[in-house]
């Protein structure tokens, strides 16, 4: 019965969005990402799961912080901030520490370090690693709290002041960027952006926005448009139409406009 209720308020609240209870992982969701057709998440005890029809599934047995999937595979960051690749079924040990990854670019990795610092892993390392040998890893000049990037090589992070940034290009062979732009207007505690460049922050209220105005010639976009939730909102991702978000309760919702 709680469930049915939550679910009509968020039906009544959402403004053109329909959000419906996603998947149920009785270990509850804490953390979620989507990208070209895939989801993962990680839950309460720190494990990784990929969702595939109705049902979730494990990957491996590494207890995780932060999972993410995208060109360069499935990528995560364990509970001390050890980078791991997913290969023959479980969590492989990659070179480097990282409190949160993010493998949407274009077969480059990007991550932040638990003094936020922000670095990128070449393409050519990412994508190709097979769990043998070392990577290395570029600095990409700014720290942040949050880092985000689609395979169109643009990437979206928050700083440690909450103020969201976008760099128009990461070149996914070298790491080499153009500069940060400011976006300005909602303090956001993290920020996605997909693989068709679609932009999504959780503001530092539990507060859910979409950017507007987004176009090559201005990366940053215009505005920011609210999509009410009637429950408070942990965490969120969006792919292929759909909005994924994870209550913070441990509830998936899944979300289209």
């Amino acid at each position: 019965m709680k469930t049915f209720l939550l679910m009509l308020c968020c039906l009544a609240a959402s403004h053109g969005w329909t959000c419906t209870e996603g998947p149920r992982l009785y270990s509850n969701v804490a953390q979620i990402d989507a990208g070209q057709g895939m989801v993962v998440v990680r839950d309460r005890y720190y494990y990784a799961y990929f969702l595939s029809g109705n049902y979730f599934y494990r990957l491996g047995t590494v207890r995780l912080n932060h999972v993410t999937v995208g060109p360069a595979g499935i990528w995560g960051t364990d509970t001390s901030n050890k980078v791991h690749k997913f290969i023959a079924n479980n969590f492989t040990t990659v070179s480097g520490s990282l409190r949160q990854v993010d493998a949407g670019g274009d077969g480059q990795v990007v991550g932040i370090t638990s003094s936020n610092v922000t670095y990128c892993l070449r393409s050519g390392y990412a994508s190709a690693y097979k769990g043998t040998g070392s990577v290395s890893w570029s600095s990409l000049s700014r720290k942040m709290k949050y880092v985000s990037c689609s395979p169109s090589n643009v990437c979206w992070g928050v700083d440690t002041s909450s103020q969201v940034y976008v760099i128009q290009r990461v070149i996914p062979t070298t790491c080499g960027t153009s500069s940060w732009i400011r976006v300005s207007g909602i303090s956001m505690k993290m920020v996605e952006i997909s693989t068709d460049g679609t932009v999504f922050g959780l503001a530092t209220n539990g507060r859910v926005y979409q950017r507007r105005g987004i176009y090559s010639s201005r990366p940053q976009g215009t505005s920011w448009l609210s999509v009410p939730m009637c429950m408070p909102i942990n965490h969120l991702s969006y792919d292929l139409g759909r909005l994924w978000v994870a209550t913070t309760s441990g509830l998936l919702m899944v979300c289209t406009h």
